[in-house]
């Protein structure tokens, strides 16, 4: 391409606007060209794809990046609160986070973070009430803390431990094998692992994974993923010896999930092609040296995810013909359909997750998006109810078959996050720990309401705020929603909305269908032509709570992160009127050409593809790029990115913004806040994350007068 220069526009250019102290302030001018896509017959202009170049191998774009970043900082750090903003947050966040323990071999594990460290520590005891020592502390890894722990998993017999290691956010993932005898790190070192973690065999002499192989320089961040394969690696040895498990290179598109059964005899491998909990499954006997994986499962029809098994006998959570979920045992030497077995049926509660600890199965179920945790015995016999706090989330219940204890956290909007031993044998939980954060959670209500959609479907909603709010419409407020990929929205802690809450604000969670919070229904009724509904949903959370008197229009922000961002970029387009401000995070902007970047193929299953005349047409409808218009007053709105997000490619979020700012008729600020060294949101260090909330938060409150 050829080279772009990047200018700033004279005073006087269409995209002036005042910043916080009145100042006159210029977008930097973003250079369109002339290219236009033919979908299906229909023409569809593209004049900002040059966005689409990779930040680190663009000149063009790294320059462009440069200047959006200067005006947005620049304007940023000219309001008025935002460094009392950035401080109190700062005071809260500095509290002692400790995670639920987990058990390995015969010591206890758990992260810890002294308030405001960039990344937590994982931390070892041989007693629960013991003294602990330091097993990996991921903030001696940079310093800026950009490098980040990925994922952990340990032997059987506790006595090695595989972790995966994250640079700036990416998606990838190097792993490394520590012997937890000695904290010492050996050399082995696997590489382009994404999407997959490890399984150790009962042996406890190597491992499991799935990796892809490694891209061509230049295209790690960018390119579609395509071919990955099964791998095992015994310990102490280089990659380049690593086995060759299973692959499907006839069909690229396939992922693959590894388990090893609870007596060590046989890998089940589980097939995805998507982000649908629809897979296939494969059975290896390891005692079998040649043996191949052989198929159980072979069709995508549904939900097939391995729990336990008891010799032949396989125990499988499913949506077969329960879309809430259930549980079933197919015995692997008798496997014929009409043989399968129910075991735990389904229930009026979604079923989101389940364990077998002690014998029995931990169920955890989504009442109405609040958890619910229910204990059976391994015929399915229900015995009772785990007793929570209130509500809000838990969530852990994790350890072996034949452990007697486990553990669960619990939290809520404004209940700090607490830490519980669960017995198995007397069902009895104890307090074992609780944060202490400075703030009083009495001084709070946490409530749920229903609201009708614009279809009349009924959708639940939780607000929090200060008790004692007056209903007279002058609130500001922070109305949060995701809406897809059967991710459901929870009640949980966070600092973040705490100090927007202390300061007086209103939180409002939507649970809206394309989530999980009421099974495969719901979340399919959020999905590709029924996609609009989850925007509908949205609008009408904004409508109640105005026409409830919590807030105003011109009170109301709305944020969202990844197909979060795609839905407030979507919302206002629609509904510019409604919100005041716009908060659209690491989005899916470009509804065309998601699925032609990094890890946008898996996301057909919820959003459809406009390779399908029918699927473009309503992509088309609603893609947040392409549905922006000239001459229209958009709300203030900023955009939040990171230049080395590899799952939600920054240039969604560049074309977007550029486009904005284009047809931006209003005085209103569009601004793009582009993190440097930072990906789609995990692993992001501490201080990046202050930072930025506190911009979100001075930006929101100076664009939201209660004195209209």
């Amino acid at each position: 391409m050829i080279r772009i220069a990047i200018l700033t526009i004279c005073m006087g250019s269409l995209f002036m606007f005042q910043n916080a102290t009145g100042q006159e302030l210029d977008y930097p001018e973003t250079q369109r060209v002339d290219h236009v896509d033919t979908y299906h017959g229909v023409e569809v202009p593209d004049p900002y794809r040059w966005l689409e170049d990779d930040v680190r191998t663009s000149e063009d774009v790294a320059d462009w990046v440069a200047a959006q970043n200067e005006v947005t900082f620049a304007y940023l750090e000219s309001l008025e609160n935002r460094e009392d903003i950035r401080k109190r947050i700062e005071e809260l966040w500095d509290y002692e986070k400790i995670s639920a323990p987990s058990k390995a071999g015969d010591r206890y594990y758990y992260f810890r973070n002294d308030g405001l460290q960039n990344q937590s520590v994982l931390y070892v005891q041989d007693e629960l009430d013991g003294e602990s020592s330091i097993v990996i502390d991921p903030n001696t890894w940079s310093e800026d803390g950009t490098k980040a722990l990925g994922g952990l998993a340990y032997s059987e017999d506790g006595r090695y431990l595989a972790y995966g290691v994250a640079q700036s956010g990416s998606d990838w993932y190097t792993w490394h094998v520590m012997d937890l005898d000695t904290l010492e790190v050996l050399p082995d070192s696997v590489e382009w692992v994404k999407y997959s973690g490890v399984t150790w065999t009962k042996d406890n002499k190597g491992f499991f994974y799935g990796r892809f192989d490694e891209p061509e320089e230049g295209a790690e961040f960018q390119n579609l993923t395509y071919n990955q394969k099964v791998f095992y690696h015994r310990v102490g040895t280089p990659q380049a010896e690593d086995v060759l498990v299973y692959e499907r290179p006839e069909q690229p598109d396939w992922g693959f999930g590894t388990n090893v059964s609870d007596d060590g005899r046989y890998l089940i491998l589980s097939v995805w092609r998507g982000t649908d909990d629809r897979n296939r499954v494969l059975v290896r006997d390891l005692q079998e040296p040649y043996g191949m994986p052989v198929d159980l499962i072979d069709d995508f029809e549904n939900e097939f995810t391995f729990l336990a098994n008891d010799g032949s006998v396989f125990y499988f959570k499913t949506k077969l013909d329960a879309p809430l979920g259930r549980v079933i045992a197919i015995n692997i030497e008798n496997p014929a359909r009409e043989n399968w077995r129910e075991i735990i049926p389904e229930r009026d509660d979604a079923l989101v997750a389940i364990d077998l600890v002690g014998e029995k199965f931990l169920v955890e179920y989504l009442q109405d998006a609040k958890s619910l945790v229910v204990v059976y015995d391994i015929t399915g016999n229900e015995e009772h109810t785990v007793e929570l706090p209130g509500i809000g989330n838990a969530n852990g219940f994790r350890g072996k078959r034949e452990a007697t204890e486990t553990f669960y956290s619990f939290s809520s909007y404004a209940v700090p996050p607490r830490t519980y031993h669960y017995d198995i044998t007397t069902g009895e939980s104890t307090l074992i720990r609780e944060a202490k954060v400075d703030f009083n959670p009495d001084d709070y209500i946490t409530k749920q309401v229903f609201y009708e959609s614009k279809d009349g479907t009924r959708v639940p909603m939780f607000i929090t705020h200060k008790k004692g709010l007056k209903l007279d419409g002058r609130n500001r407020t922070l109305l949060y929603g995701y809406g897809g990929f059967n991710i459901s929205m929870t009640p949980g802690f966070s600092v973040s909305r705490l100090a927007w809450m202390e300061m007086g604000g209103v939180y409002a969670v939507a649970n809206l269908r394309g989530g999980g919070e009421y099974g495969r229904d719901w979340h399919k009724a959020g999905t590709k032509l029924q996609k609009q509904n989850v925007f509908d949903d949205f609008i009408a959370a904004g409508e109640w709570l105005i026409a409830n008197d919590y807030t105003h229009s011109s009170l109301l922000a709305i944020q969202g992160g990844s197909n979060g961002g795609l839905l407030v970029g979507a919302v206002m387009n629609q509904r510019p009127d409604l919100f005041g401000v716009c908060f659209p995070a690491v989005g899916v902007m470009d509804m065309l050409r998601f699925h032609q970047f990094t890890a946008g193929r898996f996301w057909v299953d919820d959003y459809g593809s406009a390779d399908d005349p029918e699927e473009f047409k309503a992509l088309l409808a609603y893609s947040p790029y392409h549905n922006i218009k000239d001459g229209v007053e958009y709300p203030p709105t900023l955009v939040t990115t990171a230049d080395t997000d590899d799952r939600v490619v920054p240039g969604h979020s560049f074309k977007y913004a550029a486009r904005l700012q284009e047809a931006q008729a209003a005085n209103n600020p569009v601004l793009i806040r582009i993190e440097s060294k930072a990906g789609h949101g995990a692993g992001k260090p501490t201080s990046k994350a202050i930072e930025e909330i506190a911009d979100i938060f001075a930006f929101a409150i100076h664009h939201m007068n209660p004195d209209f």
